[in-house]
Order: structure tokens, then C-alpha cells, then sequence
């Protein structure tokens, strides 16, 4: 068996995910984004059972597992996990699809229909980017005049990533949020991330403690990884006054700071799936 993994840096999380394999004696090979070539009219890299794709860079990913997978090579996660985790948009939609209960959402293209859809929904807001990950590029809007300042400075701006309008609900959570993770078919551990700020990913200073999976946490993160393909994968959910929502699913999830406190060998884990996938 020989295992490939594609990365853009060697993060904490590579780092234990090698030695894990090492450990085990697997063949792999770390294979950088930033220096590999993909000769379309070739198939460089067919020697391998399987490709793990831990790039920080989503644009890469999803170009390297579309080309990877049209060449027949298994990749965890897969185009489509990675597609649907990395687009707010598509996650959405495909949680709703499901039935999934989720926060509210809208979708605008055009600052005028932005702030009529935020007036709609009533303030405060969240504007998210379709695309982003670590809590980047956020903004609660808490009134209309924050709400014209943040939507012009996003229209000036003028990337794509700024020229689409994604409108989420302010989810009033008690100090904390989840991030449960899913392997295959089994939710293996999750967090509650604790922060005074409104956003609490962990990689914005946010502390992680151990959360107990109880049956409706396990049931909504099976469920939300499914919707999106399934793999390996990070469920964030949000404790509200109407019940636990699925708010995101992370298909290249940093879990360096939830090994601890879960006391779950999340790498070992993660190997444990990607052998029974080079296998099947």
C-alpha cells in the first residue's frame, strides 16, 4: 500500500498524521502543492492506493482531487466532500436538503438586496464569505449603518469572494459552540469551544474542552457529514433557543487542539480509514 499526501505546508496536524503512518510502517510520500506539475495527458502520480488531501489553499484542493479523481486515484476526502465543505453556499443547501436544522440563511448579489435581506431578517447579522475558512473575514452587523458601511467596503473591494452575499442569522450561543468529528461512519469525539467573542474557533483563540457525544450529537453530525459526502470531516453545531443547528462542515479540519481535551486519538483515527479506503 502506498499512501500520497498532498499538502501546502507541514502543519502540527501532518506532522502527528506521519507519525502515525510511520509508526505503522506505511509507505506514503508527502507531495507539496506548491512544486507538483499535473501533466494532464499523464497519470504521475497512479502509483499510489490513495491520496490525502490536506491542502490549506481550497482553490488547489479542489483543482488536485478533480484531476486526481478523473485519473481513477482514490483521495479522502473526495471533489465532491470538498466542493460542497468549502463553499458556504453549497454546504447550506445541502444540509437543508437533508433536513437539517440549520440557521437561518439568505443570499443576495447586490448591496441594495443585501440590506433589504438583512432588514428582513432583522439585526444582528452575520455576513460570512461563500468561501473563507479560521473565522476570517466575518462581520457581525448589529445595525442598518454598519450594515451600508461593511456592504460598500465588500462592493470596493470587488474579488468574488466579496461579490456574493451570504446572510446568516446571529445564533445567541451560551458562550460556546461544538465541533464534533466524523470518520467514516463514526462521530469519534467533539469539543465545545468556549470564547467571550462572538466567533470561537480555537484558531482565533477560542479553548477546547472535552464535549460528550450524546445521541442527538452523533445523530446531526452523521447526518450533516452524509449530506456532504461523507470522509473525514469537522461538524461545527450551535446550541440555540430553538434546538442544536448545523451551522458548517470542514473537510480539512485542524485537530491538533481537540486531541487533548478528547482524550481520542484523532490521527489514528484518520489512518485507521484511510487504510480500510486504500483497501476497499
Amino acid at each position: 500500500m502506498r499512501i500520497g499526501v498532498l499538502v501546502s505546508r507541514v502543519r502540527a496536524e501532518e506532522k502527528l498524521l506521519f507519525e502515525e503512518m510511520e509508526r505503522r510502517g506505511l509507505d506514503f510520500d508527502l507531495i507539496d502543492d506548491r512544486e507538483i506539475i499535473f501533466d494532464l495527458q499523464q497519470k504521475p502520480l497512479a502509483q499510489y492506493d490513495l491520496i490525502l488531501e490536506r491542502c490549506i489553499n481550497h482553490s488547489r484542493a479542489l483543482y488536485a482531487l478533480k484531476v486526481l479523481e478523473e485519473w481513477g486515484i482514490k483521495c479522502v476526502n473526495r471533489y465532491k466532500v470538498a466542493d460542497n465543505c468549502g463553499n458556504k453556499l453549497l454546504t447550506t443547501m445541502r444540509l437543508i436538503a437533508e433536513g437539517l436544522p440549520t440557521p437561518q440563511n439568505k443570499l443576495a448579489f447586490t448591496p441594495e438586496s443585501a440590506l433589504r435581506a438583512i432588514e428582513e431578517m432583522g439585526y444582528p447579522v452575520v455576513l460570512k464569505p461563500a468561501v473563507g475558512s479560521w473565522g476570517r473575514l466575518l462581520s457581525k452587523v448589529n445595525d442598518r449603518e454598519a450594515a451600508e458601511a461593511i456592504l460598500e467596503h465588500k462592493e470596493t473591494l470587488g474579488s468574488y469572494h466579496h461579490s456574493i452575499f451570504y446572510i446568516q442569522e446571529f445564533v445567541k450561543k451560551p458562550g460556546r459552540d461544538i465541533r464534533s468529528f466524523v470518520v467514516g461512519d463514526e462521530t469519534i469525539c467533539a469539543i465545545y469551544r468556549y470564547s467571550e467573542h462572538w466567533i470561537t474557533n480555537t484558531a482565533r483563540g477560542g479553548r477546547a474542552d472535552n464535549c460528550p457525544i450524546t445521541p442527538e450529537i452523533n445523530d446531526l453530525s452523521l447526518r450533516a457529514a452524509k449530506a456532504v459526502g461523507g470522509g473525514v470531516v469537522a461538524v461545527d453545531l450551535l446550541e440555540s433557543e430553538r434546538g442544536m443547528l448545523v451551522n458548517e462542515v470542514n473537510y480539512t479540519m485542524e485537530f491538533r487542539n481537540s486531541i487533548a481535551p478528547t482524550g481520542i486519538n484523532i490521527p489514528a483515527k484518520v489512518v485507521d480509514y484511510l487504510i480500510k479506503e486504500a483497501q476497499s
